[in-house]
């Protein structure tokens, strides 16, 4: 399985960062959509919709949000004058209000299902909140200072990324070499305290790495190191959020595309917390 793992990610991260850099900011906004819509595939069954027409039905509902919002903010027109436009920063301030509703979900599991594993709608609409704003995010992310600076945003994806995978893989090796005690069992039987500092840390080292390199100003050390840490936080509740109905729809992995990974929706899970969050810790603490 690790094997399979890091092979799929030797794949994966060359074309994720060939995204980031080198495609046109139209291109970039069309591969997250693209990106969005799969995951909208897969969240289907999550929400107990399994025939195809239905499936189909809300993939689509997902990709025409999405491009009703490429109409309606062009992506020359996604920051104006250091302001960001106001479609993308509702959307991300509401994303953000889905992820303290999800924290309160998760950490209440399974009492919590009561209030929405009856209904397939509340669970579609969980779904939005969590698709759409997460493209909110990485636009608003990657459109920074494009005019002056092209490469600026990609780096800022770039560094949220990092933060996600040392997170990631940080969990992974602390809690196979550490972990004892049970993070969620409920949700996720397999994560553990340990593994969660763990990812903490390694997402630190990367924090500090980050801010020697740009050689940081000490007035923005608290910003920078606090808009980190929520977002590292973040990404491991999306992938607990993830988890959680993953095991109400009585399913192990979203999807099989990515040998050893799962689906679309089990690589993206953390990113989904984390862009929107980043985002507004961004815009409130750093810009």
């Amino acid at each position: 399985m690790l094997k399979q793992r890091l092979l799929t990610a030797l794949v994966l991260i060359p074309v994720a960062l060939y995204a980031v850099f080198a495609l046109p900011l139209t291109g970039f906004a069309v591969a997250v959509l693209i990106l969005m819509t799969a995951g909208a595939w897969e969240w289907a069954p999550l929400m107990g919709v399994t025939k195809r027409l239905g499936r189909i039905a809300y993939t689509l509902s997902v990709s025409v949000i999405l491009a009703a919002l490429m109409w309606w903010v062009p992506v020359d027109q996604v920051w104006q004058q250091g302001e960001l436009a106001q479609p993308l920063y509702i959307l991300i301030v509401l994303g953000c209000a889905w992820w303290v509703l999800a924290l309160v979900l998760i950490l209440n599991y399974p009492r919590s299902r009561r209030v929405w594993s009856r209904t397939r709608s509340i669970v579609g609409v969980f779904g939005w909140l969590t698709l759409v704003p997460a493209w909110a995010g990485m636009l608003a992310i990657r459109s920074l200072n494009y005019a002056e600076q092209p490469l600026f945003g990609g780096f800022a994806v770039l560094f949220v990324l990092l933060l996600v995978w040392a997170a990631d893989v940080g969990a992974y090796f602390a809690g196979v070499r550490y972990g004892r005690n049970k993070l969620m069992p409920a949700v996720s039987p397999g994560k553990t305290m340990e593994g969660l500092l763990g990812g903490i840390t390694l997402a630190f080292v990367v924090m500090m790495v980050v801010a020697h390199w740009l050689k940081l100003p000490a007035e923005q050390f608290a910003g920078y190191y606090l808009a980190g840490l929520v977002t590292v936080v973040a990404s491991v509740f999306g992938d607990l959020n993830e988890s959680m109905f993953k095991r109400c729809a009585g399913v192990k992995d979203s999807g099989s595309l990515l040998p050893g990974h799962g689906g679309i929706l089990d690589r993206i899970d953390s990113l989904t917390a984390a862009l929107p969050v980043f985002a507004l810790a961004y815009l409130l603490l750093l810009a």
